[in-house]
């Protein structure tokens, strides 16, 4: 499977996502990298993307979940995901 098939696949799973957070009066973006490191993680040459949604609820959902749980989100904020140092980092977008 191509690495743009698989950021494709991402993008659908992460829309899910976002449209609960907008329920929430939160907004998500991802950089590309993001998607990038999520297609990578979410990849296995034998089940090509099915691992791809639960490394999307490893990765982002339950990451995003505890740092709301933590305060460190509100309503009306956009969380910001990117890549640093091989892993994925939050912050609100400004």
């Amino acid at each position: 499977m191509l690495k743009e098939q698989l950021r494709e696949i991402g993008k659908i799973q992460v829309s899910m996502l976002a449209k609960r957070l907008e329920d929430k009066n939160m907004d998500l973006a991802l950089s590309d990298a993001a998607l990038d490191f999520l297609a990578e993680v979410g990849y296995d040459p034998v089940y090509g993307a099915r691992p791809l949604k639960r490394a999307i609820q490893k990765e982002l959902e339950t990451k995003i979940a505890k740092a709301i749980l933590r305060g460190e989100f509100h309503n009306g904020d956009t969380i910001f995901v990117d890549v640093e140092l091989e892993r994925l980092s939050f912050k609100k977008a400004g």
